[in-house]
């Protein structure tokens, strides 16, 4: 089981999501993000904003989520 935060997946705070494999954590962080702009939270707001820009440019996403699943990879197991 690994752990990364909101922040590290590219969020707005500290909440941390516990998984065995990247893609669970990535669903879970989606699953965040869906609830925190329902409440319209602005610190998410702003870091989803920052992600649609990133989408906008080919290859940056792709780019973004590769480096996020080497990171997640690269933690201890815990």
């Amino acid at each position: 089981m690994k752990k990364m935060t909101c922040n590290q997946l590219g969020g707005a705070c500290e909440k941390e999501f516990c998984a065995e494999t990247f893609e669970e954590m990535a669903e879970m962080s989606k699953q965040h993000g869906m609830e925190m702009f329902k409440e319209q939270d602005e610190a998410h707001l702003n870091a989803m904003n920052k992600m649609q820009t990133l989408m906008k440019v080919p290859g940056k996403m792709e780019e973004w989520f590769e480096l996020k699943r080497k990171e997640f990879e690269a933690l201890p197991n815990g």
